[in-house]
Formats: structure tokens, sequence, C-alpha cells
């Protein structure tokens, strides 16, 4: 079965040549070279490697040369500023880069909560115009979300993370689960798909986590499993698992038949960001 990690990270180490802006929860240094290892650890065939928002901004310029050095493990997602007038004509790059599948918007405290906005709604467009999904980083915001896909049918959106705010460090939120209902409402949008990732970090029980299932089916029985794409959120929850349990809770448990982690953990996602089959 082709298993493919919907989003993980790699940095270097904080240098004067490409300086860190802040801090992501892991350890001083996870370059493309430690991701595959990982990868190959525990038999993940690729992952989506989304550049690192908290430490380079809208610099991606580290993912493209881990892309360059493993061309075959890895596809790009970079974040964009829908405050930048100049928006459209940087997601037209980055669709002309090797190896790039997406963009992503993170719905912070300084990004505007207005479904309206000219800027996320520029984002949202000229993604569409380059068949890139655009990855919404929206928990708390989650009705805004879904009148953005509703004002850009055309436009593959992403929820990230189940749309459901997640921990750096442990313990897990007392409840994690409390704004599902916001997150099923989404699925009425034929163009909304969601990340199953990080999911691990929101138990409340040790490996593997079997808590965990009874509300990731409610979102599988909403969206269906070709719209739900399974991942790690590595490196943001290595305080609270190992790779290797991220990846096998989804493997051992049985509440999932073959054909349907065989498209929560690789096939949704190649449709969504048009991964090649042969990858």
């Amino acid at each position: 079965m082709l298993t493919i990690d919907v989003q993980v990270h790699a940095y270097e180490r904080n240098h004067p040549g490409r300086p860190w802006v802040g801090v992501l929860q892991g350890p001083a240094e996870v370059t493309g070279d430690d991701m595959v290892a990982a990868m190959d650890a525990v038999g993940v065939d690729g992952a989506l490697l989304v550049s690192p928002f908290s430490m380079y901004r809208y610099d991606a310029s580290y993912a493209i040369e881990v892309y360059t050095a493993h061309p075959s493990r890895f596809r790009l997602i970079k974040p964009v500023d829908p405050t930048d007038p100049g928006v459209a004509d940087t997601i037209a790059d980055w669709a002309a880069t090797n190896g790039t599948v997406g963009v992503r918007v993170m719905l912070r405290d300084e990004v505007s909560t207005d479904p309206a906005d000219p800027g996320i709604n520029r984002v949202l467009a000229a993604a569409a115009r380059h068949s890139l999904p655009v990855n919404l980083m929206c928990w708390g915001r989650l009705e805004q979300a879904a009148q953005l896909a509703a004002r850009n049918p055309n436009t593959q959106v992403v929820i990230d993370h189940l749309g459901l705010q997640q921990p750096f460090q442990p313990p897990a939120p007392a409840q994690p689960f409390a704004d599902l209902p916001k997150l099923l409402a989404l699925a009425a949008r034929d163009n909304i798909a969601v990340k199953i990732s990080g999911a691990c970090t929101l138990s409340h029980e040790p490996f593997p986590y079997n808590d965990l299932w009874d509300p990731l089916f409610r979102i599988f029985d909403a969206f269906g499993f070709d719209r739900c794409m399974w991942g790690t959120d590595w490196t943001r929850a290595v305080g609270l698992l190992t790779y290797e349990q991220g990846v096998e809770a989804f493997r051992v448990t049985d509440r999932l038949s073959d054909s349907d982690r065989a498209l929560l953990m690789g096939q949704a996602l190649q449709r969504i960001y048009n991964w090649p089959p042969q990858a």
C-alpha cells in the first residue's frame, strides 16, 4: 500500500544565511535527509513538505532544496501572504516551480476574519487558475473557511489538522473535539477536503490511541474517505509521540478496512494534490 504523509516539515539549524523568524516545536534541526530517514524507518513512501511558517514565513527556499535532493519523496506547499497585493504573481511563480502542489494560508490574528476579504479571495482564485489546492490553517475560524469555499467553488480547499487546535506539548486539550460539529458542517461543500493530520496528539490514551476512532469516523462518514488524508504533522507532534506511533496507529487499528486505509493513507492525497501514480 502506497503511504503518503499529508504534512511534514523540514528545516536547518538557525544560521545567518537563512535565519529563523521564530521557532517550531521539534529538534534543533530536521533536515530533508533526516525526514527521509524517519520515513524509511517506518515505510512511508512520500510526504507533502510544508515550508514551516513559524521559522521561514513565506520563504520556501529550504523546502525547494529538499525537493531537489529527494524529488521522488516529496511535493511542496508554501505559505502565501493574503495581505500582499502581488500574491497572485507569487502563486503563479510557485506553480511554475518543480515539485509544487499547493499553497497555504494561515488564518491567524493578523489576517481578516471577513469571508469577503479581497486578499484571501485573491489567493483562492489564483490558486484555482493554477490547479493548486489551498490549505487553510483555520482553527477557530471554520465558519469563515466554509464561506470562502462557497465563494470559490472551483478552488480545492483543504482544512489543516481537522480544523481543530492541537497541542505542541502534553497534555491533549480537555475537549479536543469540541468544534467537531463546525468541521462536519463543511462536508456539504464538495470542494473541501480535510487533513487527518496530527490526530494522535488529541488522544487522552496511550498508543494506539483508541479513543480517537469514534470522532474520526464522524469525519470519515461526513466527508468520505476520498476527501480525508492521513498525516503526522511532523515535527510539531514530536513532544507527544514518535513518528512511528503516528504512522502505526492507523495501520494497526481494526476500525479501518484495507480499502479505506489505502484511501486515507495515500490514494485520496494523490487525487487531491495531483501526486503522480509512480511516486
